[in-house]
């Protein structure tokens, strides 16, 4: 049931999907069959927007965005990658919530 959840949540939240070429961004790219290594924090991190692709669904922003292995998430700033996080050999990202919260933190203070 877990897995079927999150399959939904791929589609329906990739649906149309494009990366917002403003502010701190960060996408999580996964693939339906790669479910249960899904990241489930986030939409936990504080400011900054997060998205999810399912990259079985948008292979054009897989190709775009040079997806390798999932899941793999990216920090965009103003649309632009600045840190990419990517999974180990089982598909599991060992990227904790805290870093890639620091990448966002030191986003937003480069601007001061």
């Amino acid at each position: 049931m877990k897995s079927l959840l999150y399959i939904c949540l791929f589609t329906m939240t990739s649906l149309g999907m494009t990366i917002p070429d403003s502010g701190v961004c960060v996408v999580e790219f996964n693939a339906s069959f790669n479910a249960s290594n899904s990241v489930d924090w986030l939409d936990e991190l504080s400011d900054c927007k997060g998205k999810r692709v399912d990259i079985a669904t948008n292979p054009e922003l897989q190709k775009e965005h040079k997806i390798v292995v999932v899941p793999t998430v990216i920090v965009f700033n103003d649309g632009e990658e600045v840190e990419r996080f990517q999974a180990n050999i089982m598909m599991q990202l060992e990227a904790t919530q805290g870093e890639v919260q620091d990448a966002v933190d030191n986003i937003i203070m480069s601007a001061f």
